[in-house]
């Protein structure tokens, strides 16, 4: 085979190629590219970093303003039980002053009808008695054919009123 014979001559000079293509590649490479990706991940690293703080950051602030918006619904909270438990009593103190008022007028106008009818009374007994003095003086005198007076029947219908 002629390129086994060939190596001898040939070797060398790829050998230095070959070094001369590696170093190339590895000044491109490695002084060239090399430093710009290390410097893009520790620029992406950084930035990574900084957001991840300022999540931190941002989490923190809203834990606080939760905390702070729970105790201002909590002290709303107590406060509105506080005014709606004002309003109760003061609505129930007014009720019963309502109440009482009414009571105090319906006493007033019972005691009122009452007496009203106290009189209504009496003076239809006294009525009656009348009635009945002059029924029983119609009476004796159709009975008896005698006349009485108007006093003497009042006299014994009030007598039999008050035993009856």
């Amino acid at each position: 085979m002629p390129q086994i014979a060939q190596i001898d001559a040939t070797f060398a000079s790829q050998l230095f190629w070959l070094i001369v293509t590696f170093g190339i590649i590895y000044l491109v490479i490695g002084r060239g590219m090399l430093p710009k990706i290390g410097a893009t991940v520790d620029a992406r690293d950084k930035r990574i970093s900084d957001d991840l703080a300022e999540a931190e950051r941002a989490r923190a602030a809203a834990d606080e303003t939760e905390e702070a918006y729970r105790a201002r619904t909590e002290q709303s909270r107590t406060e509105a039980l506080k005014v709606t438990q004002a309003a109760k009593d003061a609505s129930a103190r007014e009720a019963e002053a309502k109440a009482k008022a009414a009571d105090a007028e319906l006493g007033a106008k019972v005691a009122e009808a009452e007496a009203r009818i106290r009189a209504a009374s009496e003076a239809a007994m006294a009525d009656i008695e009348t009635v009945a003095a002059e029924a029983a003086r119609d009476m004796v005198a159709r009975l008896s054919g005698t006349t009485t007076t108007q006093a003497q029947a009042a006299k014994a219908v009030k007598a039999a009123l008050a035993n009856g």
